[in-house]
Parts: structure tokens; sequence; C-alpha cells
């Protein structure tokens, strides 16, 4: 009950990761901004995402997920009334970083709290907290783009502040009444790690920052540039939207997927393949942009890099200390964001310089390569431990 209810937090609140996507073309078009400059709204939510992480999961490590969750829906609901009332761009993406802010609580912190309420399927719970995002990058832009089209993108941020205060408040409830109340939530019964890769903790942590970095560098290029990567091709935003829920919707299988994955052969090898993945998806994009080809590699890219984000957390959760997990999960789950932030920023920079996506789609590909190298040497660290620390 508590995972069904994690998710359904998740899906409403993570909102505040895509409804910028939608309104990008909208919003570059009122205030008369170039691709790069719009595209920094998007860099804010991602950065205040992932600060947000940390902050939410120091809270969570200390004082239970009920109140980092409480923070983060008054952060969302004000966020979206502010950047419905913003009259200058500057507005909009200082907003932005708040909505990130809002919407952090819903990611990093609920998949660690839900890494310790199993042991024999973590995964599969950690990944199905994770598919909650997915779930609301499904419903939402076609939601946003419907709101935005009918009333106006300004009445649409308001409509959210209401629906994501009202729901994820009654949700919060009910999950603070089936964990049974307010007092903070006990992690001393988790269970202990159970990979040894020979690295210290802060070596480890250090090592996945850099390669969430490199993977979601590349993830950011389509995800943040579908929708504006459509309306310049002549398909129109709203095609672009279709395309980013039907990422989101296979980008769900893909994280449940993945848990199955995980448990059976953990975090790491799990990372892996979604990582390979993404970079052949990646590749696709660079040779074709017919409609329907779109919407198929679109398919392909939600397939293949649903379950990566999920496994950092599987990994740290494997490797290190319950009593940290939140924050460990956090700092990575922020250097992934970083990444997304620096993505979107720059490939929108880079269209810029070039007119096309071609060479934005090239950069990210470069950035996949180098998430590759990373996980394989952790992956050949892991198998050379001795079978005794494995099973530990």
């Amino acid at each position: 009950m508590r995972l069904v209810v994690a998710v359904l937090i998740a899906a409403v609140g993570a909102v505040g990761m895509w409804s910028v996507v939608v309104v990008m073309p909208v919003v570059q078009a009122e205030f008369a901004a170039t691709r790069g400059a719009v595209s920094l709204a998007a860099t804010m939510i991602f950065f205040g995402f992932g600060l947000g992480g940390v902050v939410m999961g120091k809270i969570t490590d200390r004082l239970g997920i009920v109140p980092a969750m409480a923070v983060s829906i008054a952060f969302l609901s004000l966020s979206y009334v502010l950047a419905g009332l913003s009259t200058a761009l500057w507005q909009f993406i200082a907003a932005s970083l708040l909505m990130g802010l809002g919407a952090s609580a819903t990611f990093a912190p609920l998949m660690a709290e839900a890494s310790h309420w199993f042991e024999r399927y973590r995964g599969l719970a950690v990944t199905i907290v994770a598919s909650g995002n997915y779930v609301a990058g499904t419903f939402w832009p076609p939601l946003v783009n419907w709101g935005t089209q009918a009333y106006d993108w300004r009445v649409t941020h308001f409509a959210i502040a209401v629906v994501c205060g009202v729901l994820m408040t009654i949700l919060l409830i009910v999950l603070r009444r089936i964990m049974g109340g307010s007092a903070a939530h006990d992690h001393s019964n988790a269970a202990p790690p159970r990979v040894d890769l020979n690295l210290s903790a802060n070596t480890l942590t250090v090592l996945l920052c850099i390669a969430s970095i490199a993977c979601c560098v590349a993830m950011a290029m389509p995800q943040v540039h579908i929708v504006s990567y459509c309306g310049d091709l002549g398909y129109g935003p709203a095609r672009g939207a279709e395309m980013l829920s039907l990422m989101m919707a296979f980008g769900i299988v893909s994280r449940i997927g993945s848990g199955f994955i995980a448990d059976r052969f953990g975090g790491m090898v799990t990372l892996m393949i979604g990582s390979v993945a993404q970079a052949v998806a990646l590749f696709f994009y660079l040779f074709f942009s017919s409609l329907p080809s779109l919407y198929l590699i679109s398919a392909m890219f939600g397939l293949f890099q649903g379950g990566i984000v999920p496994s950092y957390a599987i990994i740290v959760r494997e490797t290190m200390p319950a009593n940290e997990a939140a924050t460990r999960v956090g700092i990575v789950i922020f250097a992934s964001v970083v990444g997304m932030s620096f993505g979107g920023w720059i490939s929108g920079v880079i269209f810029d310089l070039t007119g096309s996506y071609a060479a934005a789609f090239a950069n990210g590909f470069g950035w996949n390569l180098l998430n590759v190298a990373i996980v394989l040497m952790l992956l050949l660290r892991s198998r050379q431990r001795p079978r005794a620390a494995a099973m530990a």
C-alpha cells in the first residue's frame, strides 16, 4: 500500500519535470527569446530538482519522508503560481528553479525510502516508485499542451498549482496514516549492503556522480528538445508532446522491467544494459527524422533508458549503509540532473550555433560513451570481488 501511494504522489508531483518542455515554444515566442535562453528554464528545473534531492534526502534520513514531502508540496504549488504571474523571462526561469525544488522529494528521497520497505524485491520496488516520474511524463504533457492551446499557458500553470496542492496533500495524509504516524522512520532494521566494490563510499559516490552526469547529458537532448525539434521539422509541437508522452510511457515499462533485472543480476548490470541501449537510440536520432521514424525512435529511447537513473539508487543501496542512503542517492541524482541541466542548455546553444539538432545529438552520443566506460570499470571491479564479500 505504501508503494501504491508513493507512485501516485510521484505521478502527480513530477509534473514539475515535464510541463516546461511543452510550453517552451510558447514561452519563447511570448518573451521573444532565443532557444538557448528559454532552455535555461529547463536547466533551472533540473538544478532545483537535484539540489532539492540532496536537501530532502537529508530531511528524509533524519525526520522521515512525510516532512520532506510536505515541504516539496508547498514549493511546487507556489512555483506554478509564480510562473503563471511572470512578466519577464528571468522571472519564469527563477520560478522554474523553485519548481524543481518542489518536485525533488518525489524522486530520490522516495526511491531511497522505498528501498527500506523491501529486501527480496528491492530493485523492483525502487523502479516502481521511480516509474511514477514517467507516469507523470506520460499523461501530463498532453494535458499541459491541451490546457495551453485551449486556455493559455498561464491559466494552465495556475490550474496545475491547485491540482498538485490538493491531490498531493491528500495522498501524503494517506501515506502518513499507512506508515503509522509522524514519528521519524527508523532505518536501523534495514538490510545491510551486499556488494563490495573495494572502494570507499565517497570514492564510489564521486564515480557514480560522474557517470550519472554523462548519461544524463545524453538523455536530456531528446527529453528536453523533442517538442521544439518537431516544431522545427514542421510537424508541430503537438506531435512532439505526443512523442514525449510515448517516450515516458515506454520508460515506465523499462523501469519496471529493469527492476526485475536488478533483482536478478544487480544494479550494476542493469545500469550497463540501459546505458548501451540508450547510446543505440541516440545513434538512430542522428540519421532518421521522418514523422513515423521519430515516433518509433522515441518509443525505443524510452524503452532503452527508463531504467538508468533508478539503477543508481539500487547501486547505492547495494553498496552503502541504509542510514545514509537517501542522502547518497540524493547526491547522485543531483549529479544526474546537473547533467540534464547542462545537456538541455547546451543542446539549445548548439542549435543556436548550427541551426539544427544534428550536432546536439552527436554531443549526447559522445557523453553516453563516457558513461559506458565508467560503468564498465565498476562492473569489472564488482566481478573481481571475493565471493565471501559478495554473499555478505
